[in-house]
């Protein structure tokens, strides 16, 4: 099998973006045993995002909780050793830009690779450098950027060497690790978080760029803060866009609505099989149950405007009416299913409104957990109790034989009764009567409530 089988396809852009960062590095893998050095100056026409790249840790924004005297990275620094550890976190929050610091940090031989770009012989030949490295003195950190794509055989792969200290690994994912990564790999690396810039740190970013280019940005106060806001946390996407401003002319500053024209605001980050996915769907769910209608669709239009498929939507909300409102409220299922259909006549945008409006039924309708419980204790009491057999009154006897050996006998027909409530017994002879649904005192379920009660106190009364 072709090594370079397993890495995922790309997007032509993804791959010229990605071949840029690392082949410069990949001399270094595949290359001799020089000593780790600094970074080498970027060219003059090099991207704003490369030649404001930090040179040393403590000029990284935005993530001193790791880098600080008190961070786990600022503590791993200051004894000279590293760990093997996984950095996790949106991106352009600077994971690559960490690896390479860390390793000029402790003196440590930097080898990159892409999952990608790379396969198994790329491992092979990673590993067989690092072991050569190691007989001369020299520790390295293997950097593997987007380690998730790797798959399980893979990340095996690289257990032995990371046991026998024959590389440091330093991985980089923008998924969640318990998710993507084995558990296997996991026990032996940290897992390190990196949180998305926020304004102070991006702020920071554009004062340095300004400083460096030494062109202040055509934009107004609340322009800039505007400009800000659209990153969404990513400093590579903000530094791109401050690179745009600067290389046009612009002869009045922008305002922000002249800014929106000119430069599109960042997608945001919203994978629909990813982490990001199940996040604001759970975020959903969970406003939902707790009553609060504004931010349940908050999180709905998060995920509509990401572009999440609004029938998606739809039926996480069918469910929650089943699951958490009930019989509370028996118009919650019916209020999701009417969603449905009108999404589907009338599509987009105009359907959307129909899922608001489910949306907001839901959070504002009394809640009911109760058929949900009641569901998971009758199937476990039907797991535990086999096949007994139902009491011979209520078995059907559509035969003579049937009705001799007992099927049917002294059966009451509930509608002959003056109350229309027989009281029989309905359970298998060799079964307790068991109380699996049990409503709340809320909403329509209070009425349920009582009918229970009133049937249970009939069924006392006779003796039944």
């Amino acid at each position: 099998m072709d090594s370079h089988s397993q890495a995922p396809n790309r997007s032509k852009r993804e791959c010229i973006c990605a071949t840029v960062d690392y082949i410069g590095a990949m001399s270094d893998l595949f290359g001799g045993l020089s000593a780790a050095s600094p970074p080498q100056e970027p060219r003059e026409d090099a991207p704003l995002a490369d030649r404001l790249r930090p040179r040393t840790l403590a000029e990284v924004v935005g993530q001193d909780h790791l880098t600080g005297a008190d961070g786990a990275i600022g503590r791993m620094v200051a004894a000279g050793r590293l760990s093997s550890m996984i950095l996790w976190g949106p991106p352009g929050t600077g994971k690559t830009t960490l690896a390479r610091l860390l390793a000029d940090a402790v003196g440590m031989r930097f080898a990159p690779i892409s999952a990608v770009f790379s396969g198994v012989a790329d491992l092979k030949a990673a590993f067989a450098a690092a072991r050569d490295a190691a007989r001369a003195g020299q520790r390295t950190l293997l950097f593997v950027d987007e380690i998730h794509r790797f798959n399980r055989a893979q990340q095996d792969g690289f257990l032995p060497y990371v046991e026998d200290g024959t590389v440091t690994l330093v991985g980089a994912t923008t998924e969640n690790p318990s998710f993507a990564l084995n558990a296997a790999l996991l026990s032996r690396a940290q897992v390190l978080i990196l949180r998305r810039l926020d304004e102070a740190a991006l702020g920071e970013l554009i004062a340095r760029a300004e400083a460096l280019t030494e062109k202040p940005l055509p934009l107004t106060e609340d322009a800039r803060a505007t400009l800000i806001a659209s990153a969404d946390g990513d400093g590579r996407f903000l530094l791109n866009q401050v690179e745009t401003l600067q290389s046009i002319g612009i002869d009045n500053p922008l305002d922000p609505a002249a800014l929106a024209e000119l430069l599109h605001r960042r997608m945001p980050v919203y994978d629909k099989d990813r982490e990001g996915h199940y996040n604001l769907i759970s975020a959903l769910h969970k406003a939902l149950r707790g009553s609060d209608p504004q931010a349940a669709l908050y999180y709905m239009a998060r995920m509509l405007v990401a572009g999440e498929e609004p029938l998606y939507v739809v039926r996480r909300l069918v469910r929650f009416a089943s699951e958490d409102v009930g019989l509370a409220d028996p118009q919650a299922l019916a209020q999701c299913l009417a969603a449905k259909d009108a999404y589907e006549f009338l599509g987009s945008p105009e359907g959307e409104l129909a899922i608001v409006q489910a949306c907001l039924y839901l959070a504002t309708a009394p809640k009911s957990n109760a058929a949900y419980t009641a569901q998971k204790a009758a199937w476990r009491s039907a797991r535990e109790t086999g096949s007994l057999m139902p009491p011979a009154n209520i078995l059907n006897a559509p035969t003579k034989l049937m009705k001799e050996i007992g099927y049917g006998k002294g059966y009451t027909y509930d509608h002959d009764t003056d109350d229309g409530f027989s009281g029989d017994n309905y359970w298998p002879e060799e079964m307790t009567p068991q109380t699996f649904y049990d409503p709340v005192d809320r909403g329509f379920e209070r009425k349920i409530r009582e009918r229970i009660a009133y049937w249970e106190g009939l069924r006392n009364e006779r003796g039944k």
